[in-house]
């Protein structure tokens, strides 16, 4: 197998590493832009064309009160990584059930309260703003008990082949 000489590289990784640093340093002079979308100054453009602003608009911001620790193990093919929109109504719950890898929910509306052994008193409420961070294995359950909708931006990141929420708690780690 022959390998491409550095320089034939260089143009492509260039404008990756440019894209990557645009990303750090936006340009909030758009007075034009939504306040919740940050416009980003135009990358290296490889072509001759005139190159398009990247724009990067916030979904979801939540704090977290501990330190985080990703590890997922991965499936047959790897990791699958996906974001999900979830409204839970007043008075809804999701029910007892587990991960099989990690996610990371942020709370834009609403009050929800997580029952987990893990817990002190086995339940924490958690608030618009906050984030919650849920482990592979452990049995937990969710409840809307509040007065308005929940509503919530999930990051999954399962095993491949693995369904995002399971059900079935004989599959749970115990």
């Amino acid at each position: 197998m022959s390998h491409a000489p550095c320089r034939a590289r260089t143009p492509a990784a260039l404008a990756s590493l440019a894209l990557v640093l645009a990303a750090c340093s936006p340009d909030t002079s758009d007075s034009a832009a939504p306040p919740d979308i940050v416009t980003l100054p135009p990358v290296l453009s490889v072509s001759q064309a005139a190159p398009e602003p990247i724009r990067a608009s916030l979904i979801a911001m939540g704090t977290h009160d501990e330190s985080v620790e990703v590890k997922v193990a991965s499936g047959t093919d790897g990791v699958a990584v996906s974001v999900r929109e979830i409204i839970i109504q007043p008075g809804v719950s999701t029910g007892r059930h587990c991960h099989h890898g990690q996610l990371i929910s942020v709370i834009r509306r609403g009050e929800l309260t997580h029952y987990a052994d893990l817990h002190p008193g086995g339940e924490r409420v958690y608030r618009a703003g906050e984030s919650i961070i849920d482990g592979a294995g452990y049995v937990h359950e969710v409840r809307n008990t509040g007065t308005e909708d929940v509503v919530l931006t999930v990051t999954y990141m399962m095993p491949s082949g693995k369904p995002p929420t399971e059900m079935n708690l004989a599959e749970c780690e115990r």
